[in-house]
């Protein structure tokens, strides 16, 4: 049985090799947030196009400030978005502003905290400056022509902030993955239709439409899928149109659990249908007519565990970015753990952070099932396969959720 680690690389080294690479299109610079650039992306112009002043103060000739205090005459008042055109000379100053050039002879900036003025045309200065003091020289953040981001690169707001600077009104970007949401299961009806004694409601098709939109891919909702292999057959053919398919539920070994079967009768090849974790050990990832395929576990907490480790770079990689990184991170651990040795266990945990760093507790829940529980977490206790005992103050990793932390 596989490990978690060696699954997800499966995963990645598979999809990496035969993943059909992403289409690109253009979209407006307002739509580009989340989405993978597909060409790079260069200054049109030095950054910043003119020296400028990162204080509020006075532009003068560092030299001049030499002995303290000094005086000088007050010549021009520059704002942002304004210009000086004349030059600064023997013991003369422009009032500026953050953001604003500096003017022609001019070489350092005095913050306005270490000036008194006089009078309305006369300033003194109580500290000396070096020249370069609090001025960005032209083209220091980048050269025009200079090569500021890189295909594959995901825009966040920072690189939105860059795009906007560099004047990119549209930018290519890769087409995102369809990735179509088949959930199985006699007993399984949709969220808002009436729901029987011994049925249970499509949480599922919910929270994996949710988790595919946020690992930036669209979502293909297919009507849930009956306990009948024809039936399941002919959904999945229709969800292989996508670019990858998710199941959930049908993936354990029980007489209705149908999916390995399905797939295998479609041509599929299977690398793997279970790995050592807990909840999610029955997960299968294969490949079907050209494309991934994932089958994950039917309960809920076990979907959601399961889809960050495997699918998450899956889509990544069709999205045509290279696989996010898992994003662990560690936390002081509230309480003692002990669990099963053998499976590494991924338990519903609350994360505060406190002046110490972050701590974690566990929250109480009934199992994989427990959708009201995991309600409740912002992330996951990591519980090595080896290391099954834990003691109240010991650092652990924790693997957020992507939708709260």
């Amino acid at each position: 049985m596989l490990s978690w680690q060696q699954a997800r690389e499966a995963v990645i080294e598979l999809v990496r090799a035969r993943g059909r690479r992403p289409g690109r299109e253009w979209v407006r610079l307002g739509r580009a947030l989340g989405r993978v650039l597909a060409e790079p992306v260069s200054a049109d112009r030095d950054l910043p196009p003119f020296p400028r002043s990162i204080r509020d103060g006075f532009a003068l000739r560092a030299a001049d400030t030499n002995p303290i205090p000094s005086e000088f005459q007050i010549v021009a008042e520059i704002k942002a978005g304004g210009s000086y055109d004349g030059a600064i000379g023997h013991r003369q100053a422009a009032r500026i502003m953050t953001g604003a050039p500096v003017p022609a002879g001019a070489d350092a900036v005095v913050m306005v905290e270490h000036t008194r003025e006089i009078s309305p045309s006369r300033v003194a200065v109580d500290r000396a400056a070096r020249p370069g003091d609090h001025i960005v020289p032209q083209g220091a953040e980048a050269r025009a022509g200079q090569k500021l981001l890189e295909p594959g690169r995901r825009i966040g707001f920072s690189e939105l902030a860059l795009l906007a600077q560099v004047g990119a009104e549209r930018v290519r970007v890769f087409r995102q993955p369809r990735v179509a949401l088949l959930t199985t299961g006699d007993e399984i009806v949709p969220a808002g239709a009436p729901v029987g004694p011994f049925q249970v409601r499509d949480t599922n098709g919910v929270s994996l439409a949710a988790q595919v939109a946020l690992a930036g891919a669209l979502v293909i909702a297919l009507s849930p899928a009956a306990d009948d292999s024809q039936a399941l057959s002919d959904r999945i053919r229709e969800g292989l149109q996508a670019d990858l398919l998710v199941l959930s539920g049908g993936v354990s070994k029980g007489k209705y659990d149908l999916v390995e079967g399905a797939l295998r009768g479609l041509g599929a090849e299977l690398h793997f249908d279970e790995i050592a974790i807990r909840p999610g050990r029955p997960a299968v990832f294969g490949w079907c007519a050209g494309k991934p395929v994932f089958g994950l576990p039917g309960n809920p907490v076990s979907t959601m565990v399961t889809f960050e480790l495997l699918v998450v770079p899956a889509i990544d990689l069709l999205a045509g970015a290279e696989p996010r990184s898992l994003p662990l991170i560690a936390a002081r651990l509230d309480a003692p753990l002990e669990e099963k040795e053998g499976l590494t266990h991924f338990l519903p945990a609350r994360v505060e952070w406190t002046p110490k760093g972050a701590a974690a507790r566990p929250i109480p829940w009934r199992g994989s099932g427990d959708v009201a529980g995991m309600a409740q977490a912002n992330g996951f206790l990591l519980v090595p396969a080896d290391r099954p005992r834990w003691t109240r103050g010991e650092m652990i990793d924790v693997l957020p959720r992507r939708d709260l932390l």
